[in-house]
């Protein structure tokens, strides 16, 4: 289910709008609203004053996804090309990412795949594929590892959770033992942890 979650980072990856950071995060869920909200938390920025559309468009995706996204699923899925999509109110932790940029006019769908196509080798061989596969290429953490970072997209890692900034996505290891998972950095601030929260689904 969609959480947001504190940003406390030991950290994989930082990707901004185009961003990589490995971290440990503790964890808000975005189903019980009254406990997340029971944090100091404040909006900040404001949606309305960040002044790069995309990102904002970024930001306005992830957070309406914690309202039409109740389930959490890897389930493979058939999925038409391009802009094809699993059903709204599920998906894996990669599917807020996907549908967060498709808010900002970029198909990580179409883009992972066009480069996986022509750099196959680049791409890593977990899964055993000979070929590309349109339908979970984009929805699979260490493929938008290594796209991102093709693309000059990755950040320097840092320790400070506060260094990370609205629209960034983040990935981490979840139990150390390369179990991979991404979110999208929130502009709602942790005042008693002085870092965003992180906006994804588990």
């Amino acid at each position: 289910m969609l959480q947001k979650k504190p940003v406390q980072l030991f950290a994989i990856f930082v990707f901004s709008f185009f961003i990589a950071c490995q971290s440990n995060f503790s964890t808000i869920a975005q189903t019980d609203r009254s406990a997340s909200l029971a944090k100091p938390v404040m909006e900040k920025p404001k949606l309305s004053e960040i002044k790069t559309p995309e990102v904002r468009s970024i930001l306005k995706s992830a957070n309406l996804q914690t309202e039409t996204t109740t389930s959490y699923s890897q389930k493979y899925y058939s999925i038409t090309y391009p802009m094809g999509d699993v059903p709204e109110n599920t998906g894996a932790c990669t599917d807020v990412v996907v549908r967060s940029y498709r808010e900002a006019g970029i198909d990580l769908q179409k883009e992972v795949h066009e480069d996986m196509k022509a750099n196959f080798s680049k791409y890593p061989k977990i899964w055993g594929l000979s070929r590309t596969d349109t339908n979970i290429d984009h929805r699979r953490v260490p493929n938008l590892q290594v796209y991102f970072t093709r693309k000059n997209r990755s950040l320097a890692i840092s320790q400070k959770g506060s260094d990370y900034k609205p629209g960034d996505v983040v990935s981490w290891d979840l139990n150390g033992n390369g179990l991979t998972h991404i979110g999208v950095i929130s502009n709602m601030w942790d005042t008693e942890n002085q870092r965003y929260l992180i906006i994804h689904n588990i």
